[in-house]
């Protein structure tokens, strides 16, 4: 007999609990948690303290720019361009050559004016000369006037003895007044002869220094030929090329000295309050990043805001005013010797802190500050001087 009875299904095992059993205390991890965020905040606390109380005050903008002089090099005389000497980014010294101009023009007028000085000094020299031959027409003026008058006065006795009759005395009277305007003549002529010359000799007669003066200018004109560096700097802008024709006052590049660069800090009109000439400055320029540190003095603060001088001002008298807060640069003169170490070019940005703590310097104006001292043309070139004692002394 087949036992049909099926086996009971076996009992399902429980299930396996998964879950991690606790590694730590929870309660101790937000202990932790609440210590650690207790000294965070006491930690700004004693920040905030600090800064606001006892750290030294001060006044900060990133509204601040590298500045500096932007020296002109121009063209004196006009003339053709045929070398140049100097490109962007090159630093030159002064007195260094920058551009050379064609000099053949500029040496055909020196030539002229050495010509006009040599004929006149030989015109002065002609005219002292002629003082002296004027003496002798006056002298031999003077020997027929009185030969005139004796042969009136023996006609005029021989006349009344009835000698000669009275036509040839009116003849002798005639020769009298002849010779007596013909003296007068002499003594004129001598007179003019005398004032151009007079109180003068060949170097200092004023026909001589005319041409003198003239042979100086074209002696200028000849060293305008050749442009130098004003300034110690480094050259920008260029424009001029080789082989172009300039016409007098056409810039042709420029001499930045960056030695002598200064930063305009754009301050807050309401951060100007604390503000002196003479206190300590740091600035940081974004070139450099956060590694090096420059430090200076406010110089001076400027005469009015940007808006003021802005090609078009704001019209503030409108009737939908509204009050915007302005801005007044601020001059700060850097260190030189950090400028050496570090240089800075002119519209770098840079972040200024002013430490306002001493207040005792002057809100407004600036110190009398050093003009640059460059090197500009000799206009009494040695040599020229020379050559015109020379030609003088050739003509004399």
């Amino acid at each position: 007999m087949t036992d049909t009875r099926t086996d009971p299904k076996p009992a399902a095992a429980p299930p396996e609990d998964h879950a991690a059993p606790p590694t730590g205390n929870p309660s101790g991890r937000r202990r932790w948690l609440l210590i650690l965020g207790a000294i965070v905040l006491i930690a700004v606390i004693v920040w905030a303290i600090m800064h606001f109380f006892f750290s030294p005050p001060e006044q900060e903008t990133d509204d601040a720019y590298v500045a500096g002089d932007v020296v002109a090099v121009t063209a004196r005389e006009p003339g053709v361009v045929l070398a140049i000497h100097a490109d962007n980014t090159q630093t030159v010294r002064v007195g260094q050559s920058l551009i050379d101009f064609d000099v053949a023009t500029a040496d055909v007028g020196l030539a002229a004016a050495a010509a006009d000085l040599a004929r006149a000094v030989r015109t002065t020299r002609g005219a002292i000369t002629g003082v002296g031959a004027t003496d002798a027409q006056v002298a031999l003026a003077r020997a027929e006037l009185a030969r005139a008058l004796d042969d009136y006065r023996r006609r005029r006795g021989a006349a009344a003895e009835g000698a000669i009759s009275g036509e040839e005395l009116a003849h002798a009277a005639d020769e009298v007044k002849v010779a007596r305007a013909q003296l007068n003549a002499a003594v004129a002529q001598r007179g003019q002869s005398r004032a151009a010359v007079e109180g003068t000799d060949t170097g200092s007669n004023p026909q001589v220094l005319a041409a003198i003066a003239a042979y100086r200018r074209a002696a200028i004109m000849r060293g305008h030929m050749r442009l130098t560096a004003p300034i110690d700097g480094v050259v920008a802008q260029r424009q001029v090329q080789i082989g172009q024709q300039v016409a007098a006052g056409q810039p042709l590049m420029a001499v930045v000295p960056l030695d002598r660069v200064w930063v305009d800090a754009n301050f807050r009109e309401t951060q100007l309050k604390d503000i002196r000439l003479g206190q300590p400055v740091t600035v940081h320029a974004d070139i450099y990043g956060g590694d090096v540190v420059f430090h200076g003095r406010v110089q001076g603060i400027g005469a009015g805001s940007g808006s003021a001088f802005a090609l078009l001002p704001a019209q503030n008298a409108s009737g939908n005013w509204i009050k915007v807060v302005q801005r007044v640069p601020v001059r700060i003169a850097l260190d030189p010797g950090e400028l050496r170490r570090n240089p800075l070019r002119v519209g770098l940005s840079v972040r200024t802190t002013i430490s306002t703590a001493d207040l005792n310097g002057p809100r407004l104006g600036a110190p009398a500050q050093q003009a640059y001292q460059g090197a500009a043309t000799d206009e009494r070139d040695p040599m020229v001087e020379a050559r015109i004692q020379q030609i003088v002394a050739a003509n004399r």
